[in-house]
């Protein structure tokens, strides 16, 4: 089994208290910066008839369901939402949701989309457990539609230590893990996570990994003691 496969079988084993644990581990702020990063995004594109919303690593469908309350909220029309997340697990509890949402089973670097039909394409929370990430992020580009934007939440490495990421981290790395394994009764799980979060990119590199794939990035807002990085990338016109 490589480590893609090490991973969606830990979300797998997860799935079924994982939105519990998020909302506990998280106060429910996570909720907050999901609909933040909805209506920004709404408000840099700025149209009012949308084909396609494609949610990426979209779990048990929190930005789904985001994307289509926010929708309705500003009056803009949607055709399609879709939720792509490896993990049967997670579009299991998904599925269940009656969501306004279609949900298929994929990898982030193989997604079953053609060229150039997505107009909103976010991953929350999902990019640092994609292993091929050079491969997510052209695939991400491949599927948007010119003009296109790709939503990015994500916990990033910070720069350097100050008091309150010593605290961020200590909160992530020691309460985060007992707290997680005790609801989740998964504590290798929860001890992933935030250790992920280490091996992951600083907010500065990710920019140059978007600009490099080719997208120009709109906006990247830390939020919480820059617990949460919002990025807003766009994918030229022309």
């Amino acid at each position: 089994m490589n480590q893609q496969e090490k991973i969606v079988t830990m979300f797998d084993n997860i799935a079924k208290s994982y939105d519990i644990a998020n909302r506990v581990l998280s106060f429910g702020i996570d909720k907050g910066w999901r609909k933040e990063a909805c209506e920004k995004t709404y408000k840099i594109y700025n149209h009012k008839t949308i084909d396609l919303i494609l949610d990426v690593a979209c779990g048990t469908g929190d930005m789904c369901e985001q994307w289509d309350k926010r929708a309705k909220e500003n009056d803009i029309k949607i055709s399609k939402i879709y939720g792509a997340d490896p993990s049967s697990g997670m579009l299991e509890v998904a599925k269940q949701k009656a969501l306004n949402a279609k949900f298929l089973q994929a990898e982030a670097k193989d997604l079953p989309i053609k060229d150039k039909t997505v107009d909103i394409l976010s991953i929350s929370y999902g990019l640092r457990n994609v292993v091929e990430r050079d491969k997510g992020l052209k695939e991400f580009y491949r599927v948007l539609k010119p003009g296109g934007i790709l939503v990015i939440l994500e916990f990033t490495k910070l720069q350097k230590e100050t008091i309150l990421s010593k605290l961020r981290d200590f909160y992530m790395k020691k309460i985060l893990p007992i707290i997680g394994g005790i609801l989740s009764k998964n504590h290798e799980a929860y001890n992933y996570l935030p250790n992920s979060i280490d091996g992951f990119l600083t907010k500065e590199k990710l920019i140059k990994e978007l600009q490099d794939t080719g997208f120009s990035v709109e906006e990247a807002t830390g939020y919480s003691m820059n617990i949460s990085t919002l990025f807003i990338a766009k994918k030229p016109s022309s």
